[in-house]
């Protein structure tokens, strides 16, 4: 995967989100799109009824689960709950608070202005480099 596009109702609000989040913003001459890099991956902000548009399908309603979560991993359980802090001053709705997991870790859930679900986690087997980029185990 190279780049995941997120359909967004308000383009600059979603923007803003993203930036609380951490992410850098690139290629900030494109207008009516908005670009980061998210570790190896690429995001991109894109108004929702366009993207419907240039998929060729009818938009959907706003903030309905569509059976995908993004994910954003931190190198700490106080990072988790900074970003979650961030995020939910930043516009976004806290989902579920952030707790130990079945599976040795700790996580929480926040939606982004669109409704978009990113679980927020430290998971203690992932390795993540200076970069954020995450490492899976062999």
């Amino acid at each position: 995967m190279s780049l995941v596009t997120l359909g967004v109702s308000d383009l600059p609000r979603a923007t803003a989100f993203y930036e609380a989040l951490g992410l850098e913003r690139k290629m900030r001459a494109a207008e009516g799109v908005a670009f980061f890099m998210a570790g190896p991956v690429a995001l991109s902000l894109y108004p929702r009824h366009e993207l419907a548009a240039d998929a060729g399908v009818i938009d959907g309603r706003r903030g309905q689960f569509g059976g995908m979560a993004l994910a954003c991993n931190r190198v700490s359980r106080a990072e988790v709950d900074a970003t979650l802090i961030r995020a939910v001053a930043a516009g976004g709705r806290a989902l579920r608070p952030a707790q130990a997991t079945f599976w040795g870790g700790y996580s929480g859930y926040v939606a982004d202005p669109d409704g978009y679900p990113w679980e927020i986690a430290h998971n203690p087997g992932f390795a993540i480099d200076g970069e954020g980029r995450l490492t899976l185990p062999a």
